[in-house]
Parts: structure tokens; sequence; C-alpha cells
């Protein structure tokens, strides 16, 4: 009984791409907000839990439906009470210690998980850039807050660390969904194809580096921070001339991987100097 509900597939995303889209900003919050304060283990613990509830609330849907067995379903229902409670026990956390207006970042989770779990019912969940990039814009919510948990207090500056990683996540998005079209070919196509293809993945990239280099430049920002953007835009560039034809998702999902934590890692360093 006990193993039947200890089930990997149920508990924890398969998706492992996805990972980076919660760790990354929360890392960067983190570090940005400089002091790790028991608000912002209880926002961790309550962030981490509330990725992960995804998983098991997706197979319960998916088997209610038909879509799977029914053997999941005691595992799953296990899992989401699990987290859960670790949720609530988080949120309490977080308000006893005065980080009630950090609640309302839920707000738009709630509204975007719901219109995932619709899009599950319909089996249409799959290949949705469009929902990818808005769902990775709720995920980036986690940077403020744990900005704010290290502040101690809120501060506008939370703002702008929300849409820097939003920025860096759905060109990171737009990137992956290029390789993956890329590696359906059957050979490399002529140059002025593979521009147009990887058109919307450099206007992503090109639109972030440009607009970091100025507000770096005018002292609005830190003064080396479009170092990190400048690395993706690279990797775009690079991509868009080395298609991935033939590759496994795997991967080019394991590249995406490391140059997303790349650019986490220089990210705090540029901000930091």
């Amino acid at each position: 009984m006990v193993r039947a509900l200890f089930r990997r597939h149920v508990a924890l995303p398969q998706d492992h791409g996805t990972w980076v889209l919660i760790l990354s900003p929360l890392l960067i919050g983190l570090f940005a907000g400089e002091i790790l304060t028991r608000a912002s283990v209880y926002l961790v613990i309550g962030m981490l839990a509330a990725f992960l509830i995804r998983q098991p609330v997706t197979l319960a849907i998916k088997a209610y439906t038909g879509r799977r067995a029914t053997t999941d379903l005691p595992a799953a229902r296990f899992w989401i009470l699990l987290y859960g409670l670790v949720i609530l026990a988080a949120l309490g956390g977080l308000i006893a210690g005065g980080f009630a207006y950090v609640l309302y970042l839920t707000i738009p989770g709630v509204i975007v998980f719901g219109w995932h779990l619709y899009l599950v019912t319909k089996r249409a969940e799959r290949r949705q850039p469009g929902v990818e990039v808005v769902a990775s814009g709720v995920l980036a919510l986690a940077a403020p807050a744990a900005f704010w948990t290290g502040k101690g207090a809120y501060d506008p500056v939370g703002w702008t660390l929300w849409l820097l990683v939003w920025l860096q996540s759905a060109a990171s998005i737009v990137q992956a969904y290029l390789r993956l079209e890329q590696r359906e070919q059957v050979e490399v196509p002529p140059r002025g194809d593979q521009w147009k293809m990887a058109r919307r993945a450099l206007l992503y990239t090109s639109f972030n580096l440009t607009c970091v280099a100025i507000l770096s430049f005018l002292t609005i920002l830190p003064r080396f921070l479009a170092i990190p953007y400048l690395l993706q835009w690279a990797e775009t560039l690079w991509g868009t001339t080395h298609p991935a034809i033939g590759f496994k998702p795997t991967k080019i999902g394991m590249r995406q991987l490391i140059i997303s934590a790349l650019f986490t890692l220089l990210f705090i360093i540029a901000w930091r100097i």
C-alpha cells in the first residue's frame, strides 16, 4: 500500500526543464534580498510545494477524464493532500511573519493553473507556447516575493526583478520551441530559411539585451546586468545557424538548462556588483 502511494511519476514533474523556471527566480530573489530570513524559508517551501502539486493534480484530472488509468488516483490524492498541507503551513508562516501581502501574488497563479487544468480536460495542454510564456511570468513572481522576504519589507524594486526574470524565461521558452522545430527537419535549410525560422526567438533575446543594455548604460540597472542577457542572445544566434536536426528532446532540454543556470549565476553576480 505504501509503495503504491510513493510513485515518482505522480509526486514529481516529468518535464525536468520546468524546474529552472521556479528555481531561477527564487535564487535571484533570495540573493538580491541578501538576507535569508525565516519568512524566506517559508516562501521557498511554499513555492516548491505549489510547483510540485501541479503534477498530481494534473494526473488526477487525466484519470477522471479517462486519459489515464485510475490506479494512479490514490497516489495523486495522497500527494495533493501532502503538498496542500505544506502550502497552508507555509502561508501561515508568512502571514504570522507580517508578509500577508505576498499572498496576493498567488492570485494569477491560481488563474493560470485553472487555465492549464481546463486545457488538460480538452487534451490540449501540449505545445502551448503562449500558455507557457504566461505561466513563466507567474513563476517569475517568486523573484519579488523572495526579494521582499529577504529585505523584510515591500520594495518596488521587486517588480523590476520580476520583469527581468520573466523576459528571460519567455525568451528561453521561445528558444526551446525553435530547437524542437529544428529537430524535425530532414536537412539543413538555406541560411535565409534559418533566420526566418528563428525570427521570433531572435526578436525576444535581442529585445531583452537591448533594453537591459540601455538601462544599464543609464545606470537605472546595475552596469554589468546586460552580460547574462548577452549570453542568452549569443545562444539563440548560435542555435539559429546550427539547427538541432535529429536531436533528442532531452539533449535540447539539457542545453537549455545549462544556459539558464549560467544566466542565473551571472545575473546574481551582476546584480550585486
